[in-house]
């Protein structure tokens, strides 16, 4: 009996030692640094051109979704995100991001993108929707108000 339980241990041991030189294996070819693909390269503030409320007024707690309008130039460019800024109880500060990647760039194209509104408190709600800036390098906003009751 003592004689199977070395047998044992030993078998197992071969059996441990050879997975881990597979796995050893496997791990140090899976790694490929090789470069496939387009490379983003930079991420800044995007113009919102336009703003779609569907209600200027809704109920409390409950969500609306605000469409902005940008635009991009098609296969380089796309959506990244917003910056939603509260900057008062009753203001919303919002700026649109996006991402230019290494891609041959195509035409200009204007794509569409949402935030749900969900308002915890009635209020006179006011949005400024970031528009660029003006010729003196000052950011210049859409605004837009929703009544909250």
């Amino acid at each position: 009996m003592f004689v199977v339980l070395i047998n044992i241990r030993r078998i197992m041991k071969k059996a441990i030692l050879f997975c881990m030189t597979i796995g050893l294996i496997f791990s140090a070819i899976s790694c490929n640094d090789r470069f496939e693909g387009d490379e983003l390269v930079n991420i800044e503030p995007l113009k919102i051109d336009s703003v779609k409320i569907p209600q200027d007024t809704m109920d409390v707690r409950t969500t609306q979704t605000i469409k902005t309008y940008s635009n991009y130039t098609s296969k380089c460019e796309g959506f990244y995100g917003y910056d939603y800024l509260h900057t008062a109880d009753f203001e919303r500060k919002v700026i649109s991001y996006k991402f230019k990647s290494s891609a041959a760039c195509g035409d200009l194209v204007t794509k569409a993108s949402q935030i749900n509104f969900n308002p915890q408190k009635t209020g006179l709600y006011l949005f400024r929707f970031y528009n660029g800036q003006d010729s003196a390098g000052q950011s210049t906003y859409l605004e837009k108000e929703i009544v909250v009751q």
